[in-house]
């Protein structure tokens, strides 16, 4: 089968040659020069020949242009700290205005991306751009305590900056919309986890704004997921989102993979945990993880991949091994 078809017969359901699989990572000092991400996302491809290519420049990317400020302190999934955030007050949020990615940080993501396109196209892999979503791109403005403190003592102005921020993203997946061989978007929530706030609070701050940027996506973008991220992921509230596929810990919570899996439509993308299973586990424990994994999903509506953002340290005897146990399960 190619790439597409699987994609597409997993997450309906349907039978397939062998389980579609996937893992991604950040790129460290890479991320900095939009022509290295795309020469390391694009070699990492072709050492692997993952289903789909899921780009990951600095978490911060979108922010930037705001005039936040990261570096890099060794963190092992790549994560850039953020030295320098720019909302300092609740009023500071009415202040922000939407950007444009006709310049700055959200310019070279797009020539980055027009790069790994153009390189993977002849080959037909399916290309995801990582987005952030509005809330998690409030929290790398603001920090998560003063997004949560905002949302409860000054929503309106927390509502005029989350608008603006939606209104930047959706200028962006605007400027993609003709990249050929772009699939579609790969979406992080992080707040929708019932240990940060209440469903209630999630339902009126976090998943309109993602229904927003949902409903604008091109048609012919046919592979969207969502990152439901913490222990305890709002799966239900979240499954009303017409995407593709989900993404979460399934090692974090409670919730076994066919009970979520009922909670929405698609497919379930992961059943490997970035630390316990691919960062600390062996070849022969990998194989169990995935076997175990495919077992729970009836073989359906399943796309392995990992947890979260990924690991740099992940051993590549590791990454090697989840490559070849697809192939010799076909």
């Amino acid at each position: 089968m190619q790439k597409r078809e699987r994609l597409e017969r997993a997450i309906a359901g349907e039978a397939v040659d062998r389980a579609p699989v996937a893992l991604w990572r950040h790129w460290p000092g890479d991320d900095q020069r939009y022509a290295d991400l795309a020469r390391s996302t694009i070699d990492f491809q072709h050492d692997y020949n993952w289903d789909f290519v899921r780009v990951m420049p600095s978490r911060n990317f979108q922010v930037l242009d705001y005039g936040v400020q990261d570096e890099w302190r060794g963190d092992p999934s790549g994560i850039r700290a953020i030295k320098k955030r720019v909302i300092k007050r609740s009023l500071d949020w009415t202040e922000l205005r939407p950007l444009t990615p006709a310049r700055g940080a959200l310019s070279q993501q797009v020539e980055c991306l027009r790069l790994i396109c153009g390189a993977l196209q002849s080959e037909s892999v399916p290309v995801l751009q990582t987005v952030y979503s509005p809330l998690a791109q409030a929290a790398q403005l603001a920090g998560s305590q003063r997004v949560l403190r905002d949302m409860r003592v000054r929503p309106d102005r927390l509502r005029s900056g989350l608008n603006h921020v939606t209104e930047s993203t959706l200028r962006f997946l605007e400027s993609l919309r003709k990249l050929p061989g772009l699939a579609g978007i790969f979406i992080i929530t992080e707040f929708a986890s019932h240990d940060i706030m209440s469903e209630a609070e999630y339902a009126e701050f976090g998943l309109p704004l993602l229904e927003s940027i949902r409903s604008n996506l091109p048609e012919h973008w046919w592979l969207n997921i969502v990152q439901a991220a913490g222990p305890s992921p709002m799966l239900k509230l979240l499954g009303g989102l017409k995407v593709q596929a989900f993404n979460w810990d399934v090692s974090a919570g409670s919730i076994a993979l066919p009970e979520a899996m009922s909670l929405y439509d698609g497919a379930t993308c992961g059943g490997l945990n970035d630390q316990n299973d691919l960062l600390h586990g062996t070849p022969s424990l990998l194989q169990a993880s995935m076997r175990d994994a495919q077992d729970q999903c009836d073989q359906r509506r399943l796309i392995l991949s990992g947890s979260g953002e990924g690991q740099v340290t992940t051993p590549i005897s590791n990454i090697r091994a989840i490559r070849s146990m697809v192939e010799r399960s076909a």
